[in-house]
C-alpha cells in the first residue's frame, strides 16, 4: 500500500496473574528469578514477558531440564535503584540460579554487574543494548532478543528498499531510543529530516506531530515502547497523518494493540516473529498462550517462552548440574531447542543469529489485533557489534 508489499510446579497460570509472587516447587530444583515490569503504564509489555516464561514452564510441566522450577517473579517498577535491590536479594538471600527477563535497557544496564559478578547468568528476553552486544560482551550474558540497533535497522532496510527517500524520526531518550536511531540510519540512505527524542514519561506529542505535518516526510519511523505508542498512535491517527507512511519498532505490538485497535491498523513494525508464523511450536505456543491468558501474545512473550526452552535444553545438556557454570554456559551457547521464530543461533557475543521480517498491523476474524509477517526483510542476520567482543 505505502511501497510495502509480537503447574505441577506453577499451580496454574491463573494464580500467577494476580501478582508478584513466589512460584514454588519442591527443593532440589533450578531456581529462576524473572525481571518484568509489572508497575504502571508500561507494565503490559512486562506482564506480555512474564506470561511468556511462565507458559514456556508450563508446557515443560512445571520442570526445567527436569528439574522443578521455582519462579521468583520480580517487579522492577522501571526503577533501576528498585531492580538492583531486589535482584541482589534474590541472588544472596533466594539464591536464584539463573536471572531472566528485563524490558528496557536501563534497568538490564543497572543488574548487569550484580547479576554477572555474582557468577549468575542473565538471559535478557527483551533489552538488547549495543553496550553489551560488543567489547561490553560478557561470558554470563545472554539474550534470547535481538541487538537493539538490529531490529530498527530492519525498517531502515524496508524504507530503503519501498524507495523513501525523506524520513523523520522520533524515539524516547534512553539508551534504546538511540540504539533505535542508530540501526534505522544504518541502512536508511534517505534524508533525515528531523531527530527528536522525547522523555520516557512522555504521552502529549501535539508538539511533535505538528512539527511533521509541517516536515511532509516521506515516512515516519519511530520506537515508542508501551503507553508512549498507545498515545502516539492514536494522536497520530486523530491528526489526520496516516497517509504519512507509519513505520516503528515495539510501538504497534501485541501489548500495544488492544489499546490502540483500529487506530494501529495498516501501520508496519520490524520483528523477528509474529505471531502467524507457522511452524509446530508457534502454533503450540499461540493457541494455548490465547487459551490461558485470553490475550494474543506479543514478541515479549515469544522470547521469553523460547528463553524458558533455551534453559531446558541447556540444564538437560549438563544434567542439572547448575554448580558447572562453564559446562552449562557451553550448553547455553548450543541453543539446542526449537524457537516459535524459526531459524535460532548465538553468534560470539551471545546475541542471537535469526530472520527479521516486515510486519503489518492486521485485525482478525475474531476481532482481535495483531502483527503479521509481510516478507523477510533480513536472513540469519548478525548484529553489528558481534566481531568487538573479544569474548571466545
Amino acid at each position: 500500500m505505502n511501497g510495502f508489499g509480537r503447574r505441577t510446579a506453577l499451580a496454574g497460570a491463573a494464580g500467577l496473574l494476580a501478582a508478584p509472587a513466589l512460584v514454588r516447587a519442591q527443593a532440589a530444583g533450578v531456581k529462576v528469578g524473572l525481571v518484568a515490569v509489572l508497575t504502571g503504564p508500561q507494565a503490559a509489555l512486562g506482564t506480555q514477558l512474564r506470561d511468556g516464561f511462565l507458559q514456556g514452564v508450563k508446557h515443560l510441566d512445571g520442570r526445567l531440564g527436569g528439574l522443578p522450577a521455582e519462579v521468583l517473579v520480580i517487579d522492577d517498577e522501571l526503577r533501576p535503584e528498585v531492580a538492583v535491590t531486589k535482584v541482589r536479594a534474590a541472588i544472596e538471600r533466594d539464591k536464584v540460579d539463573v536471572v531472566v527477563g528485563v524490558v528496557f535497557s536501563n534497568i538490564l544496564a543497572a543488574i548487569m554487574r550484580p547479576v554477572t559478578e555474582a557468577n549468575t547468568f542473565l538471559i535478557s528476553t527483551n533489552a538488547g543494548p549495543s553496550t553489551f552486544a560488543g567489547r561490553g560482551c560478557n561470558p554470563f550474558f545472554f539474550t534470547t532478543s535481538y541487538n537493539n540497533d538490529q531490529v530498527h535497522s530492519v525498517m531502515g532496510q524496508a524504507a530503503q528498499d519501498a524507495g523513501y527517500k525523506r524520513a523523520f524520526l522520533m524515539t524516547p531518550n534512553y539508551q534504546a531510543g538511540r540504539d533505535a536511531m542508530a540501526g534505522f540510519k544504518s541502512r536508511f540512505k534517505g534524508e533525515v529530516l528531523d531527530e527528536i527524542y522525547v522523555p520516557l514519561n512522555q504521552l502529549d506529542f501535539s508538539a511533535e506531530l505538528a512539527k511533521i505535518a509541517a516536515a511532509k516526510p516521506d515516512a515516519l519511523f519511530t520506537f515508542m515502547p508501551g503507553g508512549l505508542g498507545v498515545n502516539l498512535v492514536r494522536q497520530y491517527r486523530q491528526a489526520g497523518l496516516a497517509n504519512i507512511p507509519f513505520l516503528s519498532t515495539f510501538t504497534v505490538d501485541e501489548a500495544t494493540l488492544p489499546a490502540q485497535q483500529d487506530a494501529a491498523l495498516g501501520f508496519y513494525s520490524a520483528a523477528p516473529w509474529a505471531p502467524n508464523m507457522d511452524n509446530p511450536q508457534n502454533r503450540r505456543f499461540v493457541t494455548e498462550f490465547e487459551a490461558a491468558y485470553n490475550y494474543v501474545p506479543g514478541s515479549y512473550a515469544a522470547q521469553s517462552y523460547d528463553s524458558a526452552m533455551l534453559l531446558d535444553s541447556a540444564i538437560r545438556r549438563v544434567g542439572g548440574r547448575l554448580a558447572d557454570k562453564d559446562a552449562l554456559r557451553t550448553a547455553i551457547r548450543a541453543a539446542d531447542f526449537r524457537s516459535v521464530r524459526g531459524n535460532f543461533k548465538f553468534g560470539a557475543n551471545h546475541y542471537p543469529v535469526q530472520d527479521f521480517w516486515l510486519c503489518q498491523v492486521a485485525k482478525r476474524p475474531d476481532g482481535k489485533f495483531q502483527t503479521e509477517t509481510v516478507r523477510k526483510v533480513l536472513e540469519n542476520d548478525t548484529d553489528p557489534y558481534a566481531a568487538e567482543c573479544r569474548m571466545r
